[in-house]
């Protein structure tokens, strides 16, 4: 059994970390996972209570400061808001305290005294956390601190060693803020989701739980609240803002039998909606399932950082003792190669790494999520920076899926409208696109014809005074969507329809043109009509009359041939396609169940155009990661070589550690704030 904790006062991903591999370790616990920034603890087990009293018991050992509870927990923020009240009160008494030692005359008992009150005040956190994990055999940036202090006051650097922890706090406080806010992101996504619905029954409206709500029934929205399910508008209009769900900033209006995703605020009026899924399947439960496993996905980049850092701290450890060894070897003095290695030991905090790295990625995905985009983990938002070739299914993903008649043939003897008619008598109980289009086409009156026939594969037959009318498909000509009306077997007219292209499916492949990736369309459709849509959206590559297995071999060869190849579909039949390609785009509002499982990013309100945001914010975001991970790498490596040279001291080591991880940190809060709207310069 799955459950889910919320975890609070972890104040740095490494600790996380070691938290995580410990209560992995616990009988009865399997598959734990800390989501550092999401504040989120998941674990299988079969007796779930047992194991939530083991994992608070490991927990208040390893790290007291955090607060194990139940999703949504309110009291506990509040404990923790009060905590960082203290934090911020102790490290300003602290700094306070270091500033009057050093500047005032002190009897040499007070000196020292309050040397060590200003010392403990800044990092008595610190010091704790690194003796409870060296008696359990594991060391951590919190022991390079501690060892830092500790030794820069043994050889009476004691402003360099206050210092040391002082700017370490401070760049521990910047760290907390700056993930608080990327948490506060995901937060505004937890409050997409309704509280209740109104249920209507028998013209009376109750207050009930959205998923207590069956599907076919009648819920009533009023202005300011929210959708709570999927469904179709049957009475009512009004203004709707889908900015959290879709990305989009101007409202967009919805009238009497519009679909009305769950989620959206209704700004004006009151609306009935008949719902057509259930709580469960509808698009907000869908986003907040979504974002909610989106970070178990991780990147190799981000997992390749995680396990480095495991080793990291140990073999920091080891090289400033050799480099203590080989200073005091060549220069015979003990307290200068103390000193250069206590500098080695400062630097080499893996803080910037441990943070920014995945702090990137989880603003990346963060962003994506906020417009409209859900990209199901780091690893498929690197994969997708990658992608040079985007392939599209036909129908449901570049079109809407909806019919309109282009034209009307009639035979000698009938008009336009004869043909529209006798095609509309008919089609008028059928459910399908084409006839849907024909009937919402036909302006005379209809009458109600009892006696149709469905001839299988063909078309209907119906009787219509004595006559007989058949619509459909009797000849073999495949050149065009045709329906074909006869009476008593002669011609009367023929219909030409086509699948209406979405508003954004030309900007979409234009945009990803200029972004230098190839377009293809993968099409069940006949030559002719495959080739139409690809002339009219500049498709580069296109292939047609595909079944289902074909689609899927198409996309194997592209991969066997080192073509990184996204997907784009809709259907059941595209759930064998999305899942082959390397990255697999499903439609999250007429996408089919098993599409949008098989898929590694949904697109909430099935704009194709989506697709290039995903691929900009993916290409900025890896890129912030490479930023970061460089500019950490050159700023360490060069302050180590300098400090192990002698040429700089622990003041310059120290603001080289917290200053590179506040930049990364900064840095990489901007995948947050981008936006790939932009008008901008594509390679």
């Amino acid at each position: 059994m799955k459950t889910k904790l919320k975890i609070t006062g972890l104040d740095c991903p490494n600790c996380a970390k070691k938290l995580e591999e410990a209560i992995n370790k616990l009988d009865g616990v399997k598959n734990a996972s800390i989501e550092f920034v999401k504040n989120a603890l998941t674990f299988e087990s079969d007796q779930p209570q047992l194991a939530i009293e083991k994992i608070i018991s490991l927990t208040k050992q390893l790290e007291p400061d955090a607060q194990i509870s139940l999703p949504h927990q309110s009291k506990q923020a509040q404990k923790q808001s009060k905590k960082w009240i203290v934090d911020l009160t102790c490290l300003l008494l602290g700094i306070a305290l270091g500033v009057f030692i050093f500047f005032c005359p002190l009897a040499r008992w007070l000196y020292w005294t309050l040397y060590v009150v200003s010392a403990l005040l800044l990092g008595y956190k610190t010091y704790i956390k690194a003796i409870r994990m060296l008696f359990k055999g594991k060391v951590n940036e919190n022991l390079l601190i501690t060892i830092s202090v500790v030794g820069a006051s043994i050889i009476s650097e004691h402003m360099e060693g206050l210092m040391v922890i002082a700017l370490y706090s401070i760049g521990k406080l910047f760290e907390s803020l700056a993930v608080n806010r990327s948490r506060r992101s995901i937060e505004k996504l937890a409050q997409m989701q309704p509280e209740y619905a109104n249920l209507l029954v028998r013209k009376k409206e109750t207050r009930v739980n959205p998923a207590e709500v069956k599907k076919g029934s009648i819920i009533v929205v009023h202005a300011g609240e929210k959708v709570p399910i999927d469904g179709v508008i049957v009475s009512g209009q009004s203004s709707i803002d889908n900015k959290s769900l879709t990305g989009e900033s101007v409202p967009v209006t919805k009238v009497v039998g519009d679909e009305i995703l769950s989620g959206g605020i209704v700004l004006d009026g009151t609306l009935e909606i008949k719902t057509t899924s259930l709580y469960k399947d509808s698009a907000i439960s869908k986003i907040m399932n979504l974002v909610e496993n989106a970070t178990e996905n991780k990147s190799k980049t981000e997992t390749f950082i995680s396990k480095l850092t495991r080793w990291y701290t140990l073999g920091v450890v080891v090289l400033a003792v050799l480099i203590w060894g080989i200073v005091w070897a060549a220069t015979k003095n003990l307290e200068d190669a103390f000193y250069r290695g206590l500098i080695f030991l400062v630097v080499s905090c893996p803080c910037a790494f441990a943070i920014s790295v995945p702090l990137s990625y989880f603003s990346g995905l963060g962003n994506a999520s906020k417009n409209g985009v859900l990209i199901k983990g780091s690893n498929f938002l690197d994969v997708c920076s990658g992608l040079n070739m985007v392939a599209f299914d036909k129908t449901g993903t570049l079109t809407t899926g909806e019919f309109e008649i282009t034209k009307i043939t009639p035979s000698q003897n009938f008009s336009k409208q004869d043909v529209l008619y006798y095609a509309a008598l008919g089609e008028q109980h059928s459910l399908h696109p084409l006839a849907k289009a024909i009937v919402a086409a036909n302006k005379k009156p209809i009458k109600t014809i009892k006696n149709v026939k469905e001839v299988a594969g063909k078309g209907v037959e119906y009787v219509l005074n004595k006559d007989n009318y058949f619509v459909g498909r009797m000849s073999a000509e495949q050149k065009s969507t045709i329906v074909e009306v006869y009476k008593n077997n002669s011609p009367i007219g023929t219909i030409e329809l086509c699948d209406t292209l979405k508003h954004t499916s030309l900007d979409a492949c234009k945009q990803l043109k200029l972004m230098g990736i190839k377009t293809a369309l993968l099409s069940g459709d006949n030559k002719q009509t495959a080739e139409k849509v690809a002339k009219q959206l500049d498709i580069t590559e296109v292939q047609h009359n595909l079944l289902p297995k074909q689609k899927y071999e198409y996309l194997k060869a592209c991969k066997e041939k080192n073509i990184k190849i996204g997907y784009v579909g809709d259907g059941i039949n595209d759930a064998p396609s999305l899942a082959v390609a390397d990255v697999g785009f499903s439609m999250g509002i007429n996408g089919a169940p098993a599409s949008i499982e098989a898929s590694d990013v949904v697109i909430v309100d099935d704009n194709p155009q989506k697709i290039t945001t995903a691929i900009k914010i993916s290409r900025y975001t890896r890129k912030i990661v490479w930023e970061n991970i460089i500019l950490s790498a050159v700023i360490k490596i060069t302050f180590l070589t300098l400090g192990a040279l002698g040429v700089t001291g622990m003041l310059a080591a120290v603001f080289a550690d917290v200053g590179v991880t506040v930049l990364a940190i900064l840095n990489s809060m901007r995948a947050l704030k981008y936006n790939p709207n932009k008008k901008q310069k594509n390679k």
